[in-house]
């Protein structure tokens, strides 16, 4: 066990001292790359949560939207990157990469990085003594000078209102199923126009769905075309597009570089992050729907069980469709109150636009302290804190103002 593990499980008497400099809470890829940097900056860091845990628990079979440079975890080059996996490993990587290599990237950047994750899970994080006491899911209660919450989306699925009468198991989000061979022999109607829908419906037709067809609200379907912009353009694609992947042909340098973008006004904000988010679908995907039919503007009307037991929607546009599952690939809403570890009196004193955290330099929230890293420092820093390319940024950001607040203590001390 090593000396910052036999620190952290002992049982703290009182509020007094503080366990941990840092800790961070969730070993996904903006939770792993917060803790490398910061460990390379000297602060000692210690990571709560299982390595991967979110990718472990996606459908089996899926593709990253994202391009290979995209894909890198903690830094676009360097020893923890795709290239040096490869090196390692002897593994080739395609494009796009499936889900599958990339989470074996993923614990094994973990193994070599941070390879002292914490599995426990936080169960509750609360202010106190002039810091954060953290309950671990055994119990154990731990303080820490410093928080960083790197918990990912998973709490926050978008599932539209006008639904919760139907029956547990009627409906559900699309990531809630890893193997989609249950709905074998079953139809089933998939909700939305990104890339979550379009490879859902592939996957419930591979695995024998008697009949899947998609619903969206939008006029049209977007089909993803950078990579073949990029080719066309040549030598200066890569000139053009930033290699963190986010954003169309006009907007990606603009939103590979956090502290330029939060400078634009608030209303050029919502706009550029409107168009480098919006629902979509790559290329490779459209090639796998096939013949698989997409009935575009429009929603659910109505929604009840019929005497067979099936869902009867009835659609905006008047018509019908009996089916025996409703898949919603809606995305995500966030709201850091549904993280559940977050005790109430902390999230009120968190100040939030929209459930989400106004952030300063270093993604720090309102309160001293309590940073916060992947989709809910988007509203601050940008559409690119929602991808993995994000976490490039996150983590340089935050063990640069720690460890600057750090030496000016020491000076002043």
């Amino acid at each position: 066990m090593s000396a910052t593990e036999r620190t952290v499980r002992h049982t703290v008497q009182g509020a007094a001292a503080h366990d941990l400099e840092v800790a961070v809470i969730g070993a996904g890829p903006h939770g792993l790359s917060a803790t490398t940097h910061l460990r390379r900056a000297g602060v000692q860091t210690h990571v709560f949560g299982s390595p991967m845990g979110f990718w472990k628990a996606m459908p089996k079979a899926k593709y990253l939207r994202s391009n290979l440079p995209a894909t890198n975890l903690i830094e676009p080059a360097g020893p923890f990157s795709l290239e040096s996996y490869a090196s390692a490993t002897g593994r080739e990587l395609s494009q796009p990469v499936p889900l599958a290599d990339f989470i074996a990237y993923g614990e094994w950047v973990q193994r070599g990085a941070v390879p002292d994750v914490d599995e426990r899970m936080v169960a509750g994080l609360s202010r106190t003594g002039g810091g954060f006491a953290l309950t671990l899911d055994d119990g154990e209660r731990v303080l820490a000078r410093r928080v960083v919450v790197a918990c990912g989306i998973a709490p926050f699925e978008n599932v539209p209102e006008g639904f919760a009468h139907l029956p547990v198991g009627s409906i559900s989000h699309t990531a809630h199923h890893r193997d989609m061979r249950e709905f074998s022999g079953r139809r089933v109607a998939v909700i939305g126009s990104g890339q979550s829908a379009f490879e859902c419906a592939v996957l419930l037709r591979d695995c024998g769905a008697s009949s899947v067809e998609i619903l969206t609200r939008s006029a049209a379907v977007v089909w993803l075309r950078g990579h073949s912009v990029k080719r066309a353009l040549g030598r200066l694609g890569p000139i053009v597009y930033a290699p963190t992947d986010v954003g169309p042909l006009w907007y990606s340098r603009l939103v590979a570089k956090p502290d330029l973008f939060r400078c634009l006004p608030r209303a050029a904000q919502r706009r550029i992050a409107a168009r480098s988010i919006r629902p979509a679908g790559s290329h490779v995907v459209r090639e796998e729907l096939g013949d698989t039919p997409i009935t575009t503007s429009v929603q659910i009307a109505a929604a009840d069980i019929s005497d067979t037991g099936a869902v009867q929607l009835i659609l905006s546009d008047g018509s019908e469709r009996e089916v025996d599952h409703v898949a919603f690939g809606t995305g995500y809403r966030i709201d850091i109150a549904r993280y559940s570890f977050l005790e109430p009196a902390l999230v009120q004193q968190i100040r939030r636009v929209e459930g989400q955290p106004v952030l300063r330099r270093g993604l720090e929230s309102s309160v001293a302290g309590l940073h916060f890293v992947g989709a809910p420092a988007a509203w601050s820093f940008g559409p690119i804190m929602r991808f993995v390319s994000g976490s490039w940024y996150a983590g340089r950001s935050i063990a640069h103002q720690v460890a600057s607040r750090r030496r000016a203590s020491h000076d002043g001390g």
